[in-house]
């Protein structure tokens, strides 16, 4: 597909979320950008900031199988992935697959169920597939994980650990509506007596699968310079670097930023990347995987200020 056809998808899909979705565009464009990188996204923001309904509408619009999980403290493991029950009329086990099993799954309030169960996502996130029994189950090529937290809240939670933060792509700050666009989702939405459904608000699916088969692999298309690659390497260096972080970025985390930023050129229909493509993508990648120096801490230093600061005391490729 040639990468002129990815950038109009983009635009197509753009559209169609903005039938039901009220503001929220970097939100948007991040999901698209983790969704050709093959990356899971975290969001975190208040309650009532349309967190659930943008990851179903943003599913409706590509025509993702979409399933989604409540977290709850006593959730097991067995309630994500599924089991083999037994079936006594035939004598065999059957595989009744859980909810992951879907090509968009949203992870709910992912912060409230224990470790155990959240440690359940893991192979999932990472190897696209789930074992049962000692059986591997392969996921939709299309798997993306898109949890949710609400930062506000301390008991009753359970922090992710750093080894799951990294399996996400992205972590994104789901921010309060401005007064234009609040005044506008109470004019659409005041009347509405039940929850808004994304087809009823004229949301239809503007990709087939195969389309998106073929955008995801136009990403081949685009060039990652020398100069571009290195800014990469030496921007996520200097998080290990700093005296202002206790735990700065993994390998991994260069080989994530370097692959967003190439899924951002090819949703803009280009086939390179600029610095400026990881410039716009460096704090959300960066940031759940930062840690804060107990010195920063009593500062009061936050670390997207700090990953601000690193981005602009790093020389970009010209």
């Amino acid at each position: 597909m040639p990468l002129s056809e990815v950038a109009d998808l983009a635009t197509a899909i753009r559209g169609e979320i903005a039938k039901a979705v009220v503001g929220q565009a970097e939100i948007v464009d991040h999901l698209l950008i983790a969704l050709m990188a093959r990356g899971h996204v975290l969001l975190e923001g208040p309650p009532g900031t349309a967190k659930t309904f943008l990851s179903q509408s943003f599913a409706a619009s590509l025509g993702l199988d979409y399933g989604r999980i409540q977290f709850t403290p006593d959730l097991m493991p067995g309630d994500i992935l599924g089991s083999n029950l037994f079936n006594f009329q035939t004598s065999t086990f059957t595989l009744t697959r859980g909810p992951i099993f879907r090509e968009l799954l949203l992870a709910d309030e992912i912060n409230r169920t224990p470790p155990k169960t959240q440690a359940a996502l893991l192979e999932a996130m990472q190897e696209r597939q789930v074992t049962l029994d000692g059986t591997r189950h392969q996921l939709p090529p299309h798997f993306t994980v898109v949890a949710t937290q609400n930062p506000i809240e301390s008991q009753g939670v359970y922090p992710l650990p750093e080894a799951q933060l990294d399996r996400f792509l992205f972590k994104l700050s789901v921010p309060y509506p401005s007064h234009e666009e609040e005044r506008a989702i109470v004019t659409r939405y005041a009347e509405n007596r039940g929850l808004p459904d994304p087809a009823e608000l004229g949301i239809v699916a503007v990709v087939t699968s195969e389309q998106l088969t073929a955008a995801t692999e136009a990403l081949a298309q685009v060039t990652l310079a020398e100069p571009v690659a290195d800014y990469v390497v030496r921007l996520v260096r200097a998080t290990r670097e700093s005296n202002d972080l206790a735990l700065g970025a993994s390998p991994r985390a260069a080989v994530l930023l370097a692959g967003a930023a190439r899924a951002r050129a090819a949703l803009e229909g280009r086939d390179y990347v600029l610095p400026d493509d990881v410039k716009a993508l460096a704090a959300a990648t960066l940031r759940h995987r930062l840690a804060l120096s107990p010195s920063a801490e009593i500062e009061g230093r936050q670390v997207e200020d700090l990953v601000a600061s690193l981005v602009a005391a790093t020389e970009a490729p010209r």
